[in-house]
């Protein structure tokens, strides 16, 4: 095991560079890094970390679950990478919804909304654009309603950096079709993205939780390092 000291880009990028010397970069830290390695490597490198995770309220969902989960999922440790920085809510619970989580959420988180939203809450934080592309690390979230989960399955796709993202809700072929369309590492019905590591896993130690899809996706402990080896003994035997 070696500790590097010397930390300014430009060793960082000499490492990157190491081809023949390094089999593969891990990069653990913000999305500035990451991108970095991802644009500068020439050894194999697997892209953890930067989360900007989802909670799906669909219209069937139960108020009190959505609540809990939507609570726990931003505030219990807001910067790191399977925290919550973005609510989706169907129109068709809006109104009763979102009332009950701005009081839950009182002094504690900022939430930034789309017109809609702040239809419900006029006095939210106007929501940009570049709110839905965010990953706050912080107590602040950016709120949109939506009027069908394949409009919220479109959003997230769109604005997620495909990490870990949730919808609640009781509605069995609901659940499927977001599991089967969300194109993120971890997809969870009725629980919090901030289950999304290598402990909770059961795979041990976490190496990092990898948002690319070749070799690793999702928390990696470390059989996610390792690779094949053939071995081939014969006799003689020709092609």
């Amino acid at each position: 095991m070696s500790l590097i000291e010397r930390t300014e880009r430009e060793s960082s990028i000499a490492l990157m560079n190491m081809r023949g010397l390094i089999d593969v970069l891990i990069p653990r830290g913000s999305a500035s890094l990451i991108k970095s390695v991802a644009e500068n490597a020439t050894v194999p490198c697997i892209e953890t970390g930067a989360g900007n995770c989802h909670v799906f309220v669909n219209r069937d969902a139960d108020i009190d679950m959505a609540l809990s989960v939507t609570y726990n999922a931003k505030t219990h440790r807001p910067s790191v990478c399977n925290a919550a920085e973005s609510l989706v809510v169907h129109s068709g619970i809006a109104g009763e919804f979102l009332p009950l989580l701005a009081e839950k959420m009182s002094g504690e988180v900022e939430l930034r909304g789309c017109e809609r939203t702040r239809e419900i809450l006029p006095d939210i934080t106007p929501a940009t654009d570049e709110d839905f592309y965010t990953e706050y690390n912080d107590y602040v979230m950016s709120v949109i309603i939506v009027d069908s989960i394949e409009e919220a399955i479109e959003h997230i796709n769109t604005h997620s950096t495909h990490h870990s993202e949730a919808i609640i809700t009781n509605s069995l072929a609901d659940s499927a079709l977001f599991e089967a369309m969300i194109d993120s590492a971890c997809v969870y019905t009725n629980a919090s993205t901030r289950f999304t590591d290598g402990g909770e896993f059961g795979l041990g130690a976490e190496i990092g939780i990898s948002t690319q899809k070749l070799h690793a996706r999702g928390p990696m402990g470390l059989s996610a390092l390792t690779t094949e080896k053939y071995l081939i003994r014969g006799a003689g035997q020709i092609r």
